[in-house]
């Protein structure tokens, strides 16, 4: 399972980020430090990264560059089962700038969370004809 690897007191890195070096250690605390002002989306963005990551974990990708658009996409389908459509798109767009930030700071080659990855329009009304 994931565990959690002390930095520094009081911080901790998911083992997927840890095991990928001290590079992506610094970005992943970076990202959820420099980047992110607000509080509530730090929370929040954190909860999401660490749920994706440990998810990842249990299915056995051991290192942020084995992570593909597939592993992404099953994953939001997964979580679009339980949780609402708000909600899901808060946990893409956490780890889509999450790995963007990772890409800019050279530690993985792409984002595994493209912009193309959208999710399904749940609820869009329809147009109504004139007659």
């Amino acid at each position: 399972m994931n565990q959690l690897v002390a930095i520094t007191p009081g911080s901790v890195l998911p083992v997927l980020v840890a095991d990928s070096g001290e590079r992506a250690a610094i970005c992943f605390l970076e990202f959820f430090t420099a980047n992110i002002r607000n509080p509530n989306t730090r929370k929040a963005y954190a909860r999401s990264a660490a749920t994706f990551l440990d998810w990842c974990d249990r299915r056995g990708i051991n290192a942020l560059t084995a992570i593909q658009p597939i592993h992404v996409a099953t994953w939001i389908e997964e979580i679009g089962q339980s949780h609402s459509v708000p909600t899901v798109k808060l946990r893409l767009a956490a780890i889509r700038h999450l790995f963007d930030w990772m890409v800019s700071g050279q530690v993985m080659p792409t984002n595994p969370a493209p912009q193309m990855l959208m999710l399904p329009r749940v609820g869009a009304f329809r147009r109504r004809r004139c007659r």
